[in-house]
């Protein structure tokens, strides 16, 4: 067992958390379920959602055989909408190709949608006690400091650097205490500003704190300018109700329901007109409400549009008019959400 591996497994036990809601199982669902969910996406937040989803879908075969609405609903405000729609598209393989079973081996999970090889890794360890690698984001900045391995973890040659770092000091026996604290070591010592070299317990043989150089590793990602992308939402408003429309099954907030997009210069009217054939009462613009994606930022503009009530108004496919209460608890994204529950405000 390489020294690495002897003082983080020490540390693991005496420093590492082991109170996590999908720690002390070996459930593949449980622990598939927050592995996906962890993606890019803290313990804290991940916490209340991971808890709900549960008592919603709890085993595979409720998740397989839930509209993917229900399913999204629930995962909304947690972003990287993706996720979800892959967890429901894999636990209908689970069910159809592997009768609700969880495959063993870290090759066979990897070829479930939404599992790369680390996450499936990952779930092979703490589901199975399989001996495998795992290299998530905390993880490469933990390598990349300890062994002193320059460049973007994005590049390939350095992504490849890390892999093997990760599999050579992978340990023969306790893989899942090792892991975990791998794990642990970069959500809360290993962080990527500040660091708290003094209570790490690879502080010794670290070469990045030798250099004196600890958050110079890894090297972030290249700063591109973030483009600024606009629109406008409408709250077209009818006898209490509110309309939505499905998105696209792909794509940004992919299968979610949203509020109708227009360009910032278009007219509500003419909108209304041509997909409702009903006119407007009255159209309001609310304050801007920006919300940022990885790759661009997003200006919304607000408009609350009251349908006159003597108009005919016909939903076509792909939209609904609901309460706007139970509009704010259907599967929107988050945005659409918060403009949903101003309407609620008193």
């Amino acid at each position: 067992m390489s020294a690495l591996a002897r003082r983080l497994i020490r540390w693991q036990v005496r420093h590492g958390r082991h109170d996590l809601p999908w720690q002390q199982t070996r459930d593949p669902y449980r622990i598939w379920l927050s592995e996906v969910m962890l993606q890019q996406t803290q313990v804290a937040t991940v916490i209340p959602y991971y808890e709900r989803f549960l008592a919603r879908f709890p085993d595979v075969k409720s998740l397989a055989g839930a509209p993917l609405d229900d399913v999204l609903a629930l995962w909304s405000g947690l972003g990287y909408y993706s996720r979800a729609r892959n967890l429901h598209a894999a636990a209908q393989v689970l069910v159809e190709s592997w009768r609700g079973e969880f495959p063993r081996t870290r090759r066979a999970l990897a070829s479930l949608p939404g599992l790369g090889r680390s996450t499936a890794a990952a779930i092979a360890v703490f589901a199975f006690g399989e001996r495998e690698a795992i290299l998530d984001g905390n993880v490469k900045r933990v390598l990349a400091r300890h062994f002193a391995v320059r460049g973007y973890p994005g590049e390939r040659r350095v992504g490849n650097r890390l892999w093997k770092l990760a599999e050579s000091q992978l340990p023969e026996k306790d893989v899942e205490r090792y892991t975990q604290g791998l794990m642990d070591l970069g959500a809360g010592v290993c962080t990527r500003t500040r660091p708290a070299c003094t209570r790490c317990p690879l502080a010794a043989s670290c070469e990045a704190r030798s250099e004196g150089k600890v958050e110079a590793y890894p090297r972030p990602r290249p700063r591109n300018p973030v483009p600024l992308r606009k629109t406008a939402m409408l709250l077209l408003l009818r006898e209490g109700e509110v309309l939505l429309e499905k998105r696209p099954p792909v794509g940004l907030w992919g299968g979610l329901w949203c509020l109708p997009e227009i360009s910032p210069r278009a007219d509500p009217r003419a909108y209304c007109r041509r997909r409702l054939g009903a006119r407007l009462a009255s159209a309001t613009p609310l304050p801007l409400l920006r919300h940022g994606f990885t790759h661009f930022t997003l200006d919304i503009t607000p408009v609350v549009c009251r349908v006159a009530s003597a108009s005919p108004c016909v939903s076509e496919p792909g939209q609904v008019w609901l309460p706007v209460e139970e509009a704010a608890q259907a599967a929107v994204p988050a945005p659409v959400r918060k403009l949903l529950n101003s309407l609620q405000a008193p």
